[in-house]
This record gives structure tokens, sequence and C-alpha cells, in this order.
């Protein structure tokens, strides 16, 4: 079964209100099983438009990471990071040969 894997990019308007939702979210994150690939590092764009900020987190597979998403514990940190930030987050399935 592939893994799968939420691809957000984030411009985050007050970082230290961030800081709350990124600690937040640390419960969801164990309780699904999620790794982190990519965490905000250095990025340069080479075509079309981005945000600030690229996060890439690994799950199980597409039902885990859908699950996460939905979960009481993720939706309760999102609330902290709406207000501060403007996000696009994708789940999306990986390859499997």
């Amino acid at each position: 079964m592939p893994r799968a894997y939420w691809v957000a990019h984030v411009d985050v308007r007050d970082p230290d209100a961030y800081a709350r939702y990124r600690a937040a979210n640390a419960a969801a994150f164990k309780k699904y099983g999620a790794r982190f690939l990519v965490r905000g590092g250095a990025q340069e764009v080479r075509e079309g438009a981005s945000r600030a900020r690229t996060v890439v987190i690994e799950f199980a597979d597409l039902a885990t990471a859908r699950a996460c998403y939905d979960s009481p514990e993720y939706q309760a940190a999102r609330a902290l990071r709406d207000p501060v930030s403007d996000a696009d987050l994708v789940i999306v399935e990986g390859w499997a040969p």
C-alpha cells in the first residue's frame, strides 16, 4: 500500500501564535504516526508561485493521512493556525511501483 503525504504551503503572519499551533499539532501527528520530511526549510521557487513555508508530512497510507486531518486533535490545532496564517494543503497518495 502506498504511503500518503500532506503537502502544505504556508504564509505565517504571527510567528508567536503559529508556534502555539505547532505545539498543538504534535498530539495528532504522534497519534497518526506522522513523519516530517520537510518542515519549513530553505526553498527556491523555480516555476509558478508558492508561499514562504513548505511542509511535507508522511503517513502510512491515504486513510491515515485523512484520519489525522479530520481528527479532533488536528482540528483543534488548526483553529489556532487559521487566524494567523494562510495555507494551501493537499493530501496526496504516493506512488508505489
